[in-house]
């Protein structure tokens, strides 16, 4: 038995003898970290959703430096059905509201009655606009101070209504934060009661919940550690539950599976059967687990070559949930079957009693489905490929954005405020700060004659002067993050000045930059994912046919699900009923989230699956039969496992955030179709048309798998370096 396995055997062996001293030790270590991590939230950052070197980010530093920040980041918008703006007690109300702003926290307030040509009154009257700019250095300033004047923003006797960037980054981070503990107070329970129905025991049911409570508590140490030395955004919490507890469900799942089976090899009267149950579970689900949480972690640290904080900030938060969640099923977990031993089944249904233990028979109805598949493989790899890319073919058709008020549940204030906005002062407009550095006045006109010649643009007025260093904006009709603003953007940035230089900043620009530096990245964490991939599996397996079937099995049904989230979230369907409004895209971070996420969680059954398969034919040599074994002792428990994390998702499928909505329905979909579709129909039917080749490596790659690779079993009898073909 290879090096590794044997070391995992020994560590089993150590838990067994000192079961007691490891759980005693590993509680409190929890308490500790429960008591350091429940810091953590006062020092997460509010936003991280910039490229700091991206030419919008460059221009706000630019125009912080020259004039300090005169983006418009907040529009409050009072109203009264009985008084006009120009009532002395609404502006008398507006102004003490203005007065009283902390000069601290903004940088510019323009009241509607200081631009009376700007359209900040409605057009009835009995509204009317105050525009803020914000102070600071960062996002995380700007949602800072927007905290510190929000309250103070509501004028007395006046409908108040607070709208612009920040007050939906605000409503984002409040309901996001609802959400979050509403997903774990419905997701728990019925992880619970549903693992009892799957484990058919009171006390096996509550493993899963204990692991991933544990996952949760000590990734909030980590990341509280984290906050020390680098940025880290609050949306790491929820991607810490998210796979806090999803990848303890199916580690506690692999383990005790494993467990129950070993123990039911044994006598019931062995004195010693739980300690050799422990050792053989850990050499082989142990190995399992291990390599999961390796293989997932790696595909989640492919998000931290992305330059948004917010990005970095859900590999950070991922890998310490996916590591701790492997730590605490490595510890925590075998110590407490060690000291329960047969009492693992206490507490069992009564339809349950006498039911073998899962994985003990080798002819149950997953070795008859993967027989079946096997009969035809090719007409089922066929039928399987063609429809997934079927469902994938809406993605094809994809448009992409960031975050705006849509995101936002109707009944959010942004969301109102905006609405607002669009039906009492006019139709929606976007703009775009344009900064000219080194450029004279005669070219600065140019250059604005120019720009009014973009095709959209409807005004271009100055905003200040410095030096040489002008400040304009450019207005054009339509949202700021429909297709047509950023075609606007596109053509602003087209315009050299006569002389000097041009930045083009503002939100429409934001969204350009964010797709560009998505699209830039996208390759380089492909790359690294797939060759990790490869890399893990190869060592796994001892396979190089393996990992690249793996990898590619894995893109098609992730692009599947990319098309049903394309469908629902962007074309629209089923809006309603999910009870969100549809934005006409996708927001550009969440498909780079989910794919690594997914990929990671796609590996973590293939390895599984893989991993009983190569135990199966280390032992008998024999291909087919290893696949329909390996498919009927993984088959319950990997549904299983997609079925308990299929809740926890779900959970979060019920945000009022639009992108949260879009991120938990859509690996909702991933998992609906990766387990019982590509696990238990595809993998089967492209192992039986492999056939041997499936074990195949180079001569030397082999040769140094079989003296140092990481197996289950017994070693296996030596494929031929060139099979012949099937």
């Amino acid at each position: 038995m290879a090096g590794e396995t044997a070391m995992l055997e020994r560590w089993g062996g150590f838990v067994a003898r000192r079961a007691v001293w490891v759980l005693m030790t590993a509680i409190l270590v929890t308490v500790g970290a429960a008591a350091y991590g429940s810091g953590v939230f006062d020092s997460l950052s509010q936003g991280g959703f910039d490229d700091h070197g991206s030419e919008s980010a460059r221009e706000l530093d630019a125009e912080r430096e020259t004039f300090g920040n005169r983006s418009i980041d907040v529009v409050a918008v009072y109203s009264s059905d009985e008084l006009t703006a120009d009532d002395p007690q609404f502006r008398a109300a507006v102004e003490d509201v203005v007065a009283a702003l902390p000069s601290g926290a903004t940088a510019q307030v323009v009241p509607y009655w200081a631009a009376p040509d700007a359209g900040l009154v409605s057009r009835d009257g009995h509204a009317g606009q105050v525009l803020i700019s914000l102070a600071g250095e960062s996002q995380d300033d700007y949602l800072r101070h927007y905290d510190e004047i929000e309250p103070g923003l509501h004028a007395e006797g006046l409908d108040t209504h607070l709208a612009g960037s920040f007050a939906v980054y605000n409503d984002v981070n409040e309901i996001t934060s609802e959400d979050l503990e509403r997903a774990e107070l419905v997701s728990l329970p019925l992880v619970v009661l549903l693992a009892l129905l799957i484990f058919g025991s009171a006390v096996a049911a509550l493993m899963p919940a204990m692991v991933g409570v544990v996952a949760m508590v000590g990734a909030l140490a980590v990341v509280r550690l984290l906050t020390g030395v680098t940025e880290v955004s609050v949306f790491a919490v929820n991607v810490i539950s998210l796979l806090g507890i999803g990848l303890a469900i199916d580690y506690a799942l692999f383990v005790i599976s494993r467990f129950r089976e070993e123990l039911a090899l044994l006598p019931d009267e062995h004195l010693d059967a739980a300690a050799i149950a422990i050792r053989r579970t850990m050499a082989t689900a142990g190995r399992t687990v291990l390599f999961s949480g390796l293989t997932v972690a790696a595909a989640l640290a492919s998000l931290l070559i992305f330059p948004q904080a917010f990005l970095k900030s859900m590999g950070y938060g991922g890998i310490a949930a996916v590591l701790v969640a492997m730590v605490a099923a490595l510890t925590i977990l075998p110590a407490t079957l060690r000291l329960l031993g047969h009492r693992i089944d206490l507490g069992r249904l009564p339809w349950r009693r006498h039911r073998a233990v899962a994985g003990a028979d080798e002819h149950g109805r997953w070795a008859r489905l993967a027989t079946a598949v096997m009969r035809r493989p090719v007409l089922v790899i066929v039928m399987t490929v063609a429809a997934l890319l079927v469902i994938a073919s809406p993605f094809l058709g994809a448009r992409w954005g960031s975050v705006d008020h849509r995101v936002l549940p109707e009944d959010a204030p942004a969301h109102q405020a905006q609405v607002l906005l669009n039906e009492e002062f006019g139709a929606e407009t976007s703009s775009a700060s344009l900064l000219l550095r080194g450029t004279a006045e005669p070219d600065v006109a140019a250059y604005v004659r120019d720009v009014e010649q973009v095709v959209g643009v409807v005004s271009v007025v100055p905003v200040d002067r410095s030096g040489d260093t002008t400040l304009l904006r450019a207005t054009w009709a339509g949202n700021s993050q429909s297709a047509g603003s950023q075609d606007v953007v596109a053509s602003l940035r087209a315009i050299d000045p006569p002389s000097g230089t041009a930045l083009v900043g503002g939100l429409s620009a934001n969204t350009v930059d964010l797709i560009d530096s998505v699209g830039a990245h996208l390759p380089w964490m492909g790359l690294i994912v797939v060759v990790v991939m490869l890399g893990l599996l190869f060592v796994a397996f001892g396979s190089v046919v393996l990992p690249v079937k793996a990898v590619v099995m894995n893109l098609v049904s992730i692009t599947a699900s990319f098309g049903v989230v394309t469908w629902i979230f962007s074309e629209g369907h089923l809006a309603d009923q999910l009870g969100f409004v549809s934005q006409g895209y996708l927001d550009a971070t969440m498909p780079i989230l989910m794919l690594a996420i997914l990929f990671g969680l796609s590996m973590d059954y293939e390895v599984f699956l893989l991993s009983r398969i190569r135990e199966q034919y280390d032992l008998t040599g024999d291909n087919d039969r290893a696949v329909v074994v390996g498919v009927q002792k993984t088959g319950r428990i990997i549904t299983s496992a997609a079925l308990l994390l299929a809740v926890v998702i779900g959970a979060f499928g019920l945000s009022g955030i639009v992108f949260m909505k879009m991120l938990g329905i859509g690996m909702l979909i991933a998992l609906l179709i990766d387990a019982p579709l590509v696990r238990a129909v595809l993998v089967p039917a492209t192992m039986k048309l492999l056939g041997r080749w499936n074990w195949w490596a180079p001569g030397p790659m082999l040769r140094w798998w079989q003296r140092y690779g990481i197996r289950e079993g017994e070693p296996a009898p030596a494929p031929a370096e060139a099979p012949a073909a099937v």
